[in-house]
């Protein structure tokens, strides 16, 4: 049985990748996952700035590296987890988290901007799964994926988001096939919906002005980045050892507001 919380919430010795892990709730969740004991992958497009949180990080007693990647372009995906294997080892825990946000009217909607944002929020989902769950599945260690979707799945919507609520539907959708066929392995997949959350990705976000439910009081507040990163801490544990494929919302009580 477990001693304490050290054998229940601690990832010392475990690599852990976040995508887009520069700035905003990837940035969040690397932090405490570092402070957990585990050695954080940065995966991010922007390498610069993911290298300077990195430091920082370091700076601050625990591990983290930065690793260039782009979400959309299948050989960068693949070159750049092949090369946390070879470099770090095979890693534990994979949080996919990076993603596109930007805002387009139902019916002014295109089908290039469809295109560009599940090519990032769903596709570099499904390779990035793809490419780490071959490495645990090689390594046979087990593992963890968390997979940070949206509280627009369960009604917190603004106008806009029809693009951006779809390519999160298919993250959980991947979480579910997923959960399924890497269980034999001993991989776990869990998916995060996060409320309001203010980040650079959603002040910066393209689009007609925020309008609808998501814009409401929700009991407890806009969400920070270090409490979307203490859900997948959990889910990262060794004490979620038996949960998979579950969907946990961090929304400020959003489903009991009015």
């Amino acid at each position: 049985m477990p001693e304490g919380l050290d054998d229940l919430f601690g990832l010392s010795g475990k690599i852990a990748i976040v995508t887009g892990a520069a700035a905003g709730i990837g940035l969040g969740i690397a932090r405490v996952l570092a402070s957990a004991g585990a050695t954080v992958v940065l995966a991010a497009r922007d390498h610069s700035e993911a290298g300077r949180q990195a430091a920082a990080i370091t700076a601050a007693g625990h591990r983290a590296v930065a690793v260039a990647v782009d979400l959309a372009d299948e050989t960068s995906i693949v070159e750049a987890c092949a090369h946390i294997n070879r470099t770090f080892g095979p890693p534990w825990l994979l949080v996919n988290n990076a993603a596109l946000q930007d805002r387009e009217p139902l019916l002014e909607a295109s089908a290039s901007e469809w295109d560009r944002i599940h090519a990032v929020n769903a596709r570099g989902a499904f390779l990035m799964t793809r490419e780490t769950a071959r490495v645990m599945v090689a390594a046979g260690l087990g593992g963890r994926i968390v997979n940070i979707a949206s509280n627009a799945l369960r009604g917190g919507l603004i106008k806009g988001l029809t693009s951006y609520a779809s390519s999160k539907g298919a993250l959980v959708a991947l979480s579910l096939a997923s959960a399924f066929e890497l269980a034999e392995h001993a991989i776990t997949v869990n998916t995060i919906l996060p409320g309001a959350v203010i980040t650079p990705g959603a002040i910066n976000a393209k689009g007609p002005a925020s309008d609808g439910p998501a814009t409401r009081k929700t009991p407890f507040g806009f969400q920070s980045p270090d409490e979307i990163g203490a859900a997948v801490l959990f889910f990262a544990s060794p004490a979620a050892r038996p949960i998979t494929n579950q969907v946990l919302a961090v929304d400020g009580g959003f489903s009991i507001s009015q």
